[in-house]
């Protein structure tokens, strides 16, 4: 690392959330895609997130919008990558976030799926099994341009079987093989969610391929994708510990230490007397923001973006929160959560306390999503 170590103050870092994640007023995003791009990805999981994420950040936009940048000029995607989650991400991000995230998860995906078809008394052969079954679906798939799960589970018996989760437990279930092949074939990179079936909030979509939908690109190697990948969070979340950047990724100490090594960064003290790091092009003092006010959805970049939290919810996190570390909808005030939705924890809506934090109240900026 390079440069004088110095103290960025919570302060400094609200301010730097409040630009750099197109939240303050005169920095917003110019279309659904620069949204994303601001925070690295757009949570994907909750379909309904995506669009309120993107909105919140983009003025005057509105979900037809997002829709166009996801279905038809198709420059977001959706990836399985980052911490088993799905994100929507800029096409020219998604083979990087494959490279340097998805590949761990398709390792496990690919093992659970042997280990689910051996449980669920379907063979003793996993490997060749899952193989003939995977080419049936590709097959299908090839054919069809896009279809539903439960459609490709229909075009062959062995994608129509049934593995058991969690067996012997109150919450017991089954899914196709289809279903579980197409979480690991997406993790390759290899299939795509295409357009929802239903509505921008609905759950379900059609699965596609690249060559059906749009080519991902030339796949960057491992130890690139991960120095890229740290390099664009970095500019958005930072400064943070490495430990964030871990969380986040969802990735091996080894892998965030060789990605951080691959960056000129500064070493940096945080409010809390961590140690930090920021890029070396990064490393200024950035002035507070205009006053703004956002209202974000559940499980947004800005909630999800580290793994310590203190200095963006404080006292809220029990609040916010659940117990895996998933954000409810929250109320967001100078870079500061004041209010949200119902959690896990609380089974309380609405909450607010922005007394805790004494701030003032400022006229909600045109970055704040409609209500």
């Amino acid at each position: 690392m390079t440069g004088a170590v110095r103290t960025v103050t919570a302060d400094e870092r609200r301010a730097r959330l409040g630009r750099r994640h197109a939240l303050a007023p005169g920095h917003g995003a110019a279309d659904p895609v620069g949204a994303a791009r601001a925070v690295v990805a757009l949570h994907s999981t909750d379909p309904a997130s995506t669009v309120l994420s993107a909105l919140a950040r983009t003025p005057g936009a509105s979900p037809a919008d997002v829709e166009r940048a996801l279905y038809e000029d198709r420059d977001l995607v959706r990836v399985l990558a980052m911490r088993r989650t799905v994100f929507a991400v800029p096409h020219d991000l998604a083979a990087t976030a494959l490279a340097a995230a998805g590949d761990t998860v398709a390792v496990q995906q690919r093992r659970l799926l042997h280990q689910l078809v051996v449980a669920s008394g379907i063979t003793q052969e996993p490997e060749a099994w899952v193989a003939r079954a995977e080419r049936a679906l590709l097959d299908a798939l090839a054919a069809a341009g896009q279809a539903t799960a439960p459609e490709l589970a229909a075009a062959d018996p062995s994608l129509a079987q049934r593995v058991v989760l969690e067996p012997g437990r109150t919450y017991e279930t089954t899914q196709s093989v289809a279903s579980r092949l197409l979480t690991t074939l997406s993790a390759e990179g290899r299939v795509l969610r295409g357009r929802q079936v239903g509505g921008w909030a609905a759950p379900q979509f059609r699965w596609t391929t690249p060559a059906h939908w749009r080519d991902l690109g030339p796949a960057p190697t491992t130890g690139d994708a991960a120095a890229r990948l740290a390099r664009l969070w970095l500019h958005a979340y930072g400064p943070a510990r490495p430990a964030d950047l871990q969380w986040w990724a969802g990735w091996t100490v080894a892998r965030t230490k060789a990605a951080l090594a691959a960056l000129d960064t500064v070493a940096v003290v945080l409010e809390d007397g961590a140690p930090g790091v920021l890029l070396a092009e990064d490393a200024d003092e950035v002035p507070p923001a205009d006053p703004w006010v956002a209202l974000l959805p559940a499980l947004d970049p800005a909630a999800m973006g580290w793994r310590h939290r203190d200095p963006f919810v404080g006292e809220h996190r029990e609040q916010v929160y659940d117990r895996n570390g998933n954000a409810g909808p929250t109320v967001w005030v100078d870079g500061r959560v004041v209010g949200g939705g119902c959690s896990a924890r609380t089974a309380r809506w609405p909450w607010s306390s922005s007394r805790t934090w004494g701030v003032r109240r400022p006229t909600p900026s045109r970055s704040a999503p409609p209500r």
